[in-house]
């Protein structure tokens, strides 16, 4: 059984990457359950000073609990101007600060969804980057870019079946990622 924490980049609740997210958590293989994890909306930027004057907001708390306890994290997050959403570096930046850093040697998968052609395919490399950067196991292939989203989802459901089936493959894939690492 893998336990898996996703985390969504957008904050909106309408947004293409909570739908694809929402679809993920749904298109989980047998053995394994997705959640989501604790929002990082109300966390404020990342500061040492703040850190060392009043330690560690309880929302980075939450969200570095969540991270622990799960065997995997899924990143589904859309790009902004080429790269990660800011709120979610900074909940990264947070996450980063603890003694025990819960993304180091955890299994992490990337999806994105986005209006245009790519996808948030660079997103995708900026997040791989950064998660290198926080010791996480970074899963290869297949990725999941959603691209042209606006014609890939309707009444908040993705009803796209090649999106559908490449969730199917890369969560298939996934599971089995995650089960090597616990070995």
């Amino acid at each position: 059984m893998a336990n898996v924490v996703a985390i969504c980049g957008s904050l909106r609740k309408g947004s293409f990457n909570r739908m694809l997210m929402n679809a993920s958590i749904g298109l989980a293989p047998a053995g394994m359950t997705i959640k989501e994890g604790p929002s990082f909306a109300k966390l404020p930027i990342y500061n040492a000073d703040d850190q060392q004057s009043t330690g560690f907001p309880k929302e980075a708390d939450a969200l570095h609990e969540a991270i622990r306890a799960a065997d995997a994290v899924l990143v589904v997050s859309p790009e902004y101007n080429w790269s990660v959403p800011g709120g979610l570096k900074n909940a990264i930046d947070w996450l980063s600060r603890y003694k025990d850093v819960s993304f180091k040697d955890k299994p992490v998968a990337i999806q994105s969804a986005a209006g245009g052609l790519l996808g948030g395919a660079r997103m995708q490399y900026a997040m791989r980057m950064v998660l290198q950067g926080v010791d996480a196991n970074v899963f290869g292939k297949p990725e999941v870019i959603v691209n042209m989203a606006a014609n890939k989802f309707a009444d908040g459901v993705l009803k796209d079946q090649g999106a559908q089936d490449l969730i199917k493959q890369q969560l298939a894939a996934f599971a089995k990622f995650i089960e090597r690492h616990k070995a």
